[in-house]
């Protein structure tokens, strides 16, 4: 059995941020227990990375990284 969902993710600022709990609330694998999910991010300016989320620091440890890595172009340029 399969399912396939498009669906929109709230617009948020620069970051990083854990969408597992909209994945569970779709409908079409309610049901599901084991299973294989593939996520497609059709915008450029979006990743998705997949990281273990025990300590909260995870999050910020790899915001900081990436901010050093890419910076904000704070003019726009």
């Amino acid at each position: 059995m399969w399912a396939q969902k498009s669906f929109t993710l709230p617009s948020k600022s620069r970051g990083s941020y854990l969408i597992t709990s909209i994945i569970r609330e779709v409908p079409e694998i309610q049901s599901y227990k084991v299973g294989l999910l593939n996520l497609f991010i059709q915008h450029t300016s979006c990743a998705l990375s997949l990281n273990e989320n025990w300590d909260e620091d995870v999050r910020a440890d790899m915001s900081d990284a990436l901010d050093r890595i890419v910076p904000e172009d704070n003019e726009g340029g």
